[in-house]
């Protein structure tokens, strides 16, 4: 089973997350951030995944350190539980419509952290959600995680629905890329080594 548990403690975030790859969609998500908490939700069960995450953090200040510690923590078991990356597909490109908004989501699992998010529009807030932190929480996972991801909005009006065209998008576009292929024999790269 491709399953990885994390707990992660610092001055700012208390975390304990579990993730599995080859999951079912099920989770139990509290990180003190409502609107995050549903995205997270969305995303894990459009992506088939088990996720279950609390995390204790400095709400008081911000939810920066929450969310961005979040990503950091997920992307971390993404790439333990993704293990050698033998017989994966690899490749996966999502696009998702939300209702007036569609989100372009391609990922590469390639070894190799790289980010691109070209999404313009988004209102300041969502409810208490700082919108500017969808992009500090892919940021953080693709870096733990060492994967390349390009985010892009082709357009879109409403800012939920937007945000939610990505989280569905990409939860997509991991599972399609993590599958296991059985015509795919060992690692695919020519390099032979991801």
């Amino acid at each position: 089973m491709r399953n990885y548990k994390i707990s992660r403690k610092t001055a700012e975030t208390e975390i304990d997350l579990d993730f599995t790859i080859d999951g079912s969609g099920s989770s139990s998500i509290d990180t003190g951030v409502g609107f995050f908490d549903h995205m997270l939700t969305l995303m894990t069960k459009h992506g088939l995944f088990d996720l279950e995450i609390t995390c204790n953090g400095d709400l008081n200040v911000d939810q920066h350190h929450s969310v961005e510690d979040i990503g950091i923590a997920l992307g971390e078991a993404f790439h333990q539980a993704i293990g050698n990356k033998e017989g994966i597909t690899r490749y996966a490109t999502v696009t998702s419509p939300m209702d007036e908004a569609l989100a372009n989501v391609s990922l590469d699992i390639s070894g190799r952290s790289y980010f691109v998010y070209n999404v313009e529009g988004l209102k300041d807030k969502v409810g208490n959600f700082d919108t500017e932190l969808v992009e500090e929480f892919f940021q953080a996972f693709t870096s733990n995680a060492k994967v390349t991801l390009h985010i892009n909005l082709a357009y879109g009006k409403n800012s939920h629905h937007i945000i939610e065209a990505i989280f569905k998008g990409f939860g997509r576009a991991l599972d399609q890329a993590s599958i296991k292929n059985p015509r795919i024999k060992g690692v695919p790269s020519t390099k032979g080594i991801l």
